[in-house]
């Protein structure tokens, strides 16, 4: 999970973001243009980057493809400055904990934690090729760096002596300088036979690729239901940008028996995810049944059907409102990913009902919960907004789990205004206009009524 991020000189993000706390529950608002999606943006530009096969650009900016397409460096430096450096940083905690043991006395710990921190600096001097001018991993209190000498294209370990006493010893023979890192994260192969006793650094940069591997994301533009799906037993890692594997997702979990059957809390039943979907879908009242069957007996095609009520017919989901469809990859998504993952959804509150968009943050809640999932979202539901802050009052989450931002633009920069909300669920620093100004659209209504019953009376007299 998640605890910290910040970002320097990202896109409208000059230098505001500054170890932002991130909650089991992040939420997101702001008017449009705001940076709320460029906060999103920057860490599937990492996610991206980290599968990229290619090892020698420190980002991968992106193509129709990737999760994100950010054009050239200068698209995403602030103001279009290209000698400036843009910085990524982060801690986060990790699934287990991570020993690192003493080369020279393997039943002796040297490091030891489930905590960890990274920042990478990265620039692009005088618009000419990307270059990584330090990484530095934080584990157990001790800083890991790479670092990037004034002169040449080598690098160096710093600090050589850590706080415990712990210091990195050169290979005995020609001391060979260090050569560029890969990626934005990862020390060069070097650095393991030029010391003799690094052989751990790779741990760390494990740590910090699979806690990407369990990002997953989810954009505000779903596909079209289809009349017919086809499986080809596939099991994909998530339900797509567009939700366009939700079903394989379905399918595949169904496969997997017993490792489907889903974690609801202490003392019930787990379920599976088809359960879990038709119970939540029953629960927002946008269906009364929910089924996925196979075509023919033997077939790879299958067919979603829907009841919307006990006693209707079952039909096509393309025979029905187009919410099912919309809702159908959060929910898919948040049942379908692994425990521990984060996941990040975009405006998941489009084309769904007020009552639905609710009913979101009871989902979100559930799954942070019961799943350890950590929630990312940003939206524009005032009504989902409101749930959150209803059932911290109920004291179904405490308030500590659930961060609140309103993003803004001041001139050229965007700003970060984090949320107080206080134990009954209120925000006691509320922006102004956080959602339209509401006492303004009435005021102007009323007084519009008055002036038109004077028009109706002075036209009778």
């Amino acid at each position: 999970m998640f605890k910290t991020l910040t970002l320097k000189n990202f896109k409208s993000w000059k230098s505001s973001i500054d170890s932002m706390p991130l909650a089991p529950i992040t939420g997101l608002f702001g008017t449009n243009s705001s940076g709320k999606s460029s906060i999103i943006q920057a860490l599937l530009l990492l996610k991206q980057t980290l599968e990229s096969p290619d090892r020698s650009l420190p980002l991968h900016l992106g193509g129709e493809r990737d999760y994100v397409e950010l054009g050239q460096f200068r698209d995403v430096i602030w103001s279009h400055q290209e000698d400036a450096p843009l910085n990524f940083a982060f801690q986060w905690e990790l699934i287990n904990n991570l020993e690192i043991v003493d080369p020279k006395n393997p039943t002796a710990l040297v490091f030891k934690g489930r905590e960890m921190a990274f920042s990478t600096e990265i620039d692009s001097p005088n618009g000419e090729k990307l270059r990584v001018h330090r990484l530095c991993y934080t584990f157990d209190g001790q800083d890991f760096a790479l670092t990037r000498k004034e002169k040449g294209n080598q690098y160096q370990l710093s600090p050589t002596t850590q706080g415990n006493g712990f210091r990195f010893v050169r290979t005995h023979g020609r001391t060979w300088e260090l050569p560029a890192p890969f990626k934005f994260h990862g020390f060069p192969d070097q650095v393991i036979t030029y010391y003799q006793n690094t052989g751990f650094l790779p741990d760390l940069q494990r740590e910090l690729e699979d806690q990407f591997s369990r990002v997953f994301y989810l954009g505000p533009l779903r596909e079209y239901p289809k009349r017919r799906y086809v499986w080809s037993g596939s099991e994909p890692i998530d339900v797509g940008r567009r939700g366009e594997r939700a079903i394989d997702a379905l399918l595949a979990a169904r496969d997997r028996k017993p490792d489907n059957y889903i974690n609801r809390g202490k003392r019930k039943r787990r379920w599976t995810l088809d359960r879990m979907l038709a119970h939540w879908l029953k629960e927002m009242d946008l269906i009364h049944d929910f089924s996925v069957e196979r075509v023919s007996e033997k077939g790879s095609v299958y067919e979603v059907r829907v009841k919307k009520s006990p006693g209707s017919a079952s039909v096509l989901l393309t025979d029905v409102g187009f919410g099912v469809s919309q809702v159908l990859p959060v929910l898919v998504l948040c049942y379908y990913a692994e425990e521990g993952s984060t996941l990040i959804f975009e405006q998941p509150e489009i084309h769904l009902h007020p009552s639905v968009q609710s009913s979101l943050a009871d989902l979100f809640i559930d799954v942070a919960k019961h799943r350890n999932i950590q929630i990312i979202v940003e939206s524009h539901s005032e009504h989902l907004l409101n749930r959150l802050q209803r059932r911290i009052a109920e004291q179904v989450i405490p308030k500590d789990d659930i961060a609140l931002y309103f993003c803004k633009t001041a001139g050229r920069e965007a700003n970060l205004v984090p949320l107080e909300t206080d134990l009954f669920g209120d925000i006691t620093n509320w922006p102004r206009d956080f959602f339209g100004d509401r006492f303004a659209e009435v005021a102007a209504r009323q007084e519009a009524a008055l002036q038109r019953q004077v028009q109706e009376q002075g036209s009778e007299i």
